[in-house]
């Protein structure tokens, strides 16, 4: 397989990602951002203007996990961040708190959005002392519980999707059970897609501001004797959360994998709106310009066989070998305006 780079036929996986760069940067559409008035405030008062994004629709990367593991090469990525993320989506937790305990801030934004919007009290003057307090506090203080708890989260809708009858569905579970025992059948497809959670239509006690599943439902399919991961994402963050979500997901493959006995195959990321936000350009523009190193590998304790066990200490990355980091600022988009009584 060969991608096409500014009139260039490369081989390495990477380049797919390097073309949907340098498409968005060249023929996508520039739209405003809906940023909620706490949001809006916080621009204001640094005296900045929110950015905008640039963004095209339907596009595909493909990556066959013999070809290495798709960690991005072309800028430093923060693995750490990728494994322990994936870790807490697997324990189906909402609340925030054991990714703090690991000293993994990538949600603290929108629970401290959500802390603004919701609470009466407004005791803290900025984020970093509202996340000190959730950090400091032990996880069944009450405080954390309320405030450290995202409630729309993609673990919850993985392993514990409310269902009308009261019980939880653990969509996971049972999708690696039927492919243990019908590996051929079409089914095995987990949705994280829950309009009771989203926004204007959510119930009362389960509206949050955090952006509703980007990762809308990824599907597992077994072809030649291998297990293959679809993802369709409905938004992407091309620069910050694209790579994050190739490596997460190609994890989960080889995890999955594993604890069902099938060899992994492919990881096929399909993405709606694709995007890059404005206050990206420049650090995209040089990535584009960087050749990647070859992919990585990752190593599982192949004695883990259940997808619970997993820690840490479980999954190593071997052989990784990158450019510089680039740094870039999240912007803590989306929410809804709400009338508070």
């Amino acid at each position: 397989m060969s991608f096409r780079v500014t009139g260039m036929t490369e081989t390495h996986p990477e380049y797919q990602y390097l073309a949907l760069c340098k498409d968005i940067l060249d023929n996508g559409s520039d739209k405003e951002l809906f940023f909620n008035d706490v949001v809006l405030g916080e621009y204001k008062k640094k005296g900045e203007k929110p950015p905008f994004i640039r963004s095209v629709f339907g596009r595909q990367m493909r990556f066959d996990l013999s070809d290495g593991f798709p960690l991005l090469t072309t800028k430093k990525t923060f693995w750490r961040g990728i494994t322990t993320e994936l870790l807490w989506f697997l324990s189906g937790s909402s609340n925030i708190k054991p990714l703090l305990d690991q000293n993994n801030h990538i949600w603290d934004e929108w629970a401290w959005k959500h802390y603004q919007m919701r609470s009466d009290k407004k005791e803290f003057a900025t984020q970093e002392e509202f996340i000190k307090k959730l950090t400091e506090l032990p996880p069944s203080d009450p405080f954390v519980v309320k405030w450290g708890d995202l409630i729309t989260i993609y673990g919850r809708m993985w392993r514990r999707w409310p269902a009308s009858d009261g019980r939880e569905i653990d969509q996971l579970a049972w999708a690696i059970q039927g492919l243990k025992t019908r590996p051929e059948r079409k089914s095995y497809v987990v949705s994280a897609w829950n309009p009771d959670f989203i926004y204007e239509m959510a119930s009362e006690g389960q509206k949050s501001h955090v952006p509703p599943f980007c990762h809308t439902m990824f599907q597992f399919q077994v072809s030649h004797g291998k297990l293959n991961l679809g993802l369709y994402q409905r938004s992407g963050d091309l620069f910050l959360g694209v790579p994050f979500n190739i490596a997460s997901y190609a994890l989960l493959l080889l995890m999955v994998s594993q604890v069902t006995n099938i060899p992994p195959g492919e990881f096929v990321h399909t993405l709606g709106d694709v995007h890059i936000y404005s206050n990206h350009f420049d650090q995209v523009k040089e990535q584009v310009k960087r050749k990647p190193f070859p992919f990585p590998g990752v190593k599982l304790n192949p004695a883990i066989t259940d997808i619970d066990k997993f820690t840490m200490n479980d999954i190593t990355l071997e052989n990784y070998q990158s450019h510089s980091s680039l740094k870039g600022e999240i912007a803590n988009i989306g929410g809804f305006t709400e009338v508070m009584n």
